[in-house]
């Protein structure tokens, strides 16, 4: 098992939950490898900041199946099941921050990364006291750098549960040490990677001139500490990464949020409750920049993982198995989205006609019927959905009042702004507004439609893997537009993040570039540069010294706040690239519409289980592939499992990653 994060701990406990000897004597040894402590892995460590908050809330994540069909799990449960027994019985092996954290933690709450972390690591060492007999354990704190057959060419070796035929392997361990073995997991996680061109030009820009540049990372592998307070800092990218920055930089150096009465702020009309954010005076002013020129939507508040008020009518897993029943290969714009498009309509003006009858022009029920009549897939009609639909809005929903689907994902496109104030004072209104939206719930128009969106989201992972749609339209349809579309709405950090990032902004901590930015190196200056098109030359009144004036963004640090690009081509792992090298593996190639071969993010593989394709295009058996690797086969991979829900749609893809663990569990043993 090379990996021992999550996805090398599912396989773990899977090859224990699965584990029948045939015979007496029998046995199976499993060595696990990782430099970081098995559980967690790299990623998931329990000692780092609480600051860091998982993307999903205590009562959606589980690292152990709750399927029926499989074999029953020696030892643990769901996420939310272990923090309700801690907080009953709690271990005495808990930290005091660990219990502070778990005693205010509800079900609908978003746990510290590092909390998760404990999870993983007590999971695991729960499993490892009821290890079945035969059944033995070895870790090894290292990393593995090569994978190699042990045997010659046509040689075969008995297997652990007596197959004949597969190869055994030799292990490099990078302390010099190697393992011979029957069969190897690769469940890596996240990989370094090499840095772009323009990348590696601004981390040589920033050694020349004295500069601080920091690559995309781990943000729990970063050291903090080396940026500058008081001076501008460049922030490039504003999806999840951004917040966990934003925290480092401001909480993180002591500053704190207290919340006020917007009304005697002199704000808002609304008398609602905001938050005001008291620097320490040692952070810096982090100046953030994106294509979007917004961070991601907040997600709305809800009991449950998806929203309980929407239900899927066209987008559903029975109507996409119809594709392959007629044996039919679906592209994804043309077949796909349009099903889910209208899901997303229909989410959208079924809650407004129910949260806001007065946006319409007539009752609610004509309304409504008109447009499920508009929206019904018609076998035979020439005329496309969208225009009947249209009109049926435009007769009964007031102009203010519609949806622009496409624009939710971009608030600011269209706009241009005189001045950096004018554009900050957009973003705020926007993160407010957003914020607000959340806390409506399953009662606002627009969350309701990204809840549809997240539905779909779902229907879709089990849909388009393993080649469930074309080449042509996973590059330029899926891959290409819809998956940053929909992780702008629908894979959004709490709400509180987008309170809190406008408090940021008042307090003059925070400011933002504008959208479609570009960045430099002012090599006179000795700064890093960062300038929107979509921003004027207007004289900026804003933070007195920050060297941020008119359209241009000078700073003396820039933070890159993304995760290691998650493509094999391009990794950094020694053993990858040893595998790529000797053809045990290859990336997957796929065709564009223009017929031309691009290199896709993951590796090539043969399901089911997944076994990774040599440079000859045969299986590589007895090597097996887990997790993020997998992103060319299957769309979602960074995902964790899904507790199964209490009430709602169950989706296959929910516990896919747990199904793919337990295939490669029965392959190794020979069930």
């Amino acid at each position: 098992m090379i990996g021992a994060g999550p996805r090398g701990t599912s396989v773990l406990e899977r090859l224990l939950a699965n584990w029948a000897p045939a015979g007496a004597g029998e046995t199976l040894h499993i060595d696990v490898i990782d430099p970081y402590p098995a559980g967690p892995g790299h990623v998931w460590q329990p000692g780092q900041s609480r600051l860091y908050l998982m993307n999903t809330q205590s009562f959606y994540p589980t690292i152990v199946p709750e399927d029926g069909e499989l074999a029953k799990p020696l030892a643990g449960t769901t996420f939310d099941r272990w923090r309700e027994l801690q907080r009953q019985r709690p271990d005495p092996s808990l930290t005091a921050e660990e219990r502070t954290e778990l005693s205010g933690l509800g079900s609908a709450d978003f746990p510290s990364r590092a909390l998760y972390g404990r999870y993983l690591r007590s999971t695991l060492e729960e499993l490892l006291t009821r290890l079945p007999a035969g059944v033995t354990v070895d870790f090894h704190r290292t990393a593995a750098t090569s994978v190699r057959y042990a045997a010659s060419a046509g040689e075969a070796r008995t297997g652990p549960a007596g197959q004949q035929g597969k190869p055994a392997f030799n292990v490099g361990l990078e302390d010099g040490s190697v393992l011979t073995v029957d069969s190897v997991v690769l469940a890596l996680g996240h990989l370094e990677s090499r840095l772009t061109a323009e990348q590696r030009e601004l981390r040589a820009a920033a050694e020349d001139l004295g500069l601080l540049y920091l690559p995309p990372a781990v943000p729990a592998d970063v050291d903090w500490s080396r940026v500058p307070a008081g001076e501008p800092v460049l922030v490039r990218g504003m999806g999840l990464n951004f917040f966990d920055v934003m925290g480092q930089l401001t909480e993180g150096r002591g500053g704190k949020f207290q919340p006020v009465d917007a009304g005697a702020e002199g704000g808002a009309e609304s008398t609602s409750t905001q938050l005001k954010y008291v620097p320490s005076g040692r952070e810096p002013l982090i100046v953030a920049a994106s294509r979007r020129g917004t961070p991601y939507r907040a997600k709305a508040a809800l009991s449950g993982y998806y929203p309980a008020a929407v239900s899927l009518r066209y987008c559903t897993e029975r109507a996409l198995a119809k594709f392959a029943e007629a044996g039919i290969q679906p592209a994804f714009d043309h077949d796909l989205w349009p099903l889910l498009h209208r899901d997303a309509v229909w989410a959208y003006y079924s809650t407004l006609a129910r949260s806001q009858p007065g946006a319409l022009r007539t009752e609610p029920a004509e309304f409504l019927a008109a447009l499920e009549e508009a929206l019904r897939p018609h076998a035979h009609s020439a005329a496309k959905w969208e225009d009947g639909a249209d009109a049926v809005i435009s007769a009964h929903v007031r102009p203010a009042h519609r949806l622009d689907l496409l624009g939710l994902a971009a608030p600011l496109a269209g706009r241009s702004f005189s001045s950096r104030a004018e554009l900050d004072a957009a973003v705020v209104d926007y993160l407010l507004d957003d914020a607000r939206r959340s806390a409506l719930g399953e009662d606002d128009p627009v969350k309701m439609t990204i809840g549809a969106l997240h539905h779909g989201r779902a229907v879709l992972k089990t849909a388009v893997a393993d080649g469930g749609i074309t080449d042509e339209s996973w590059v330029a349809g899926l891959r290409g537009w819809f998956e940053s579309f929909v992780e702008g709405l629908a894979s959004g950090p709490p709400a509180l993040r987008a309170e809190q990032l406008a408090a940021l902004v008042r307090a003059g901590v925070v400011r933002f570039v504008g959208p479609d930015p570009k960045f430099g190196v002012d090599r006179k200056a000795g700064t890093f540069t960062a300038a929107s098109p979509w921003v004027g030359n207007g004289v900026d009144g804003g933070v007195e010294g920050s060297s941020v004036t008119g359209d241009a963004v000078a700073a003396v640090a820039m933070i890159e706040a993304l995760a290691p690009a998650n493509r094999v081509a391009v990794n950094s792992s020694p053993l990858l690239e040893q595998l790529l090298r000797q053809g045990l593996v290859r990336t997957r190639l796929m065709m564009t519409v223009e017929g031309a071969p691009v290199h896709t993010s993951g590796l090539d593989v043969a399901p089911h289980p997944y076994r990774p394709l040599g440079a000859a295009g045969s299986v590589t058996d007895g090597l097996y592939v887990l997790g993020l690797q997998l992103s060319a086969a299957q769309w979602g991979t960074a995902i964790a499992a899904e507790a199964r829900p209490k009430t709602g749609p169950v989706y296959r893809s929910g516990q896919r990653t747990l199904h793919d663990a337990d295939e490669i569990a029965r392959s190794i043993l020979g069930r």
